[in-house]
């Protein structure tokens, strides 16, 4: 059975990042140099990499990475998210799943 440790993201300006994450959704900083963070939410442990063009590096080498978190109030999340600096890259869509 493999366990999910580690995802790793390239950011221009690392403690910025982890600051987002530690205020936005709670994450404990670890370790937060200019260069590298790790970060820790629960048994998920986020690596933060500096890289001085992310968006280069996601055209050129053909990879990104994709975030999913479960959150107690969606709307107070992306406000204070948004504040902090997050973009939204289309609306919020609010989808049913399951039988009634």
């Amino acid at each position: 059975m493999a366990m999910f440790r580690w995802l790793l993201q390239l950011h221009r300006d690392v403690p910025r990042a982890a600051k987002f994450y530690s205020e936005g959704l709670d994450f404990s900083i670890n370790v937060c140099t200019l260069r590298w963070a790790e970060l820790q939410s629960g048994p998920l442990k986020l690596a933060l990499l500096h890289s001085p063009n992310p968006s280069e590096n996601v055209v050129q080498k053909g990879y990104s990475s994709l975030l999913s978190f479960t959150v107690s109030d969606i709307n107070t999340t992306v406000t204070k998210l948004m504040a902090l600096g997050a973009e939204l890259d289309g609306p919020i869509k609010y989808e049913i799943h399951g039988k009634k």
